[in-house]
């Protein structure tokens, strides 16, 4: 059967196994089946040959959509009639949260001398201009800062002391809580961060930034002092990049192509199977 794919074939077949288990994980805990995955992959097949696979700006035929996706013509003829694009939908609350963390994470007059965001009297009677409450009537006036903060709370986002006081978490830009948060950012960040991938390896223009640091044999002490450390710089780093795209605030009103932007960084450990351990042992004799 090998000798019937290419060894590029095999290289890809060979890291998308290992991309894949993940979301194969992800289904099998919430109850979908092998056979939703395969309509729902076929489904994919027909969008991505109908959106990608142009020629001269015009859409392929249904025989050609079956011939480069191996999907029988008579489904790809049913599923480009009745399969409407998915779009991205943002969550109100992550859409009006967004514009409440660049405020505080970039306006002065939320910030510390060093940067960080400041904590915050939860009230304006308490704060002036410079409290929770104030904050969020600066962004909108329709929805009450008691209830932006209850949200905050449950998606892990602040905290509230027995002063009063609102304090930005360090995990403000990953929700805790509410599995529709959840979910958004995992199909927005995983989708934009395999799209950087997958247009590197096709070499579809200049490289996206997708790098990682990646080290073996630690304790798992180790690896818990590597964690913390990753995650603070990841979120100053994370912080400093907003702000400069806040600044860019005003390109909404130009007249020119509009594009969005994603970056992101991530941390992961796992166990090495004892295979890994040996084949390390064996180089360095």
């Amino acid at each position: 059967m090998e000798n019937s794919f290419s060894k590029k074939q095999l290289l890809i077949a060979s890291a998308m196994k290992r991309v894949l288990k993940p979301f194969i994980k992800l289904m099998l805990a919430n109850d979908l089946s092998y056979t939703f995955a395969i309509d729902l992959l076929k489904t994919l097949f027909v969008e991505v040959a109908d959106k990608e696979f142009m020629i001269d700006g015009k859409r392929p035929t249904d025989t050609r959509i079956s011939l480069i996706s191996g999907v029988h013509r008579k489904d790809v003829r049913r599923l480009r009639e009745y399969s409407p694009d998915v779009e991205e939908v943002v969550p109100e609350n992550i859409s009006l949260g967004s514009q409440l963390m660049a405020l505080w994470n970039t306006d002065p007059k939320y910030l510390n001398k060093d940067g960080t965001p400041k904590s915050l009297p939860r009230l304006a009677s308490t704060g002036e201009s410079e409290s929770f409450e104030s904050l969020v009537r600066s962004v909108s006036t329709d929805i009450h800062p008691r209830a932006v903060l209850d949200e905050w709370i449950r998606l892990g986002f602040a905290t509230v002391d027995t002063e009063n006081m609102v304090h930005i978490t360090a995990d403000a830009f990953i929700p805790q809580e509410g599995f529709e948060e959840k979910a958004f950012f995992f199909g927005h960040n995983l989708h934009d961060h395999a799209a950087a991938a997958v247009s590197n390896i096709l070499g579809q223009q200049s490289s996206y930034l997708e790098r990682c640091v990646h080290y073996d044999e630690l304790t798992m002490a180790s690896v818990q002092e590597i964690s913390e450390f990753a995650k603070k710089q990841g979120m100053k780093s994370l912080t400093e990049v907003f702000k400069v795209a806040d600044t860019h605030a005003e390109d909404s009103k130009s007249s020119q192509p509009k594009m969005r932007m994603t970056y992101g960084i991530y941390f992961y450990n796992e166990p090495m199977r004892q295979s890994e351990v040996d084949d390390n042992t064996k180089g360095d004799t």
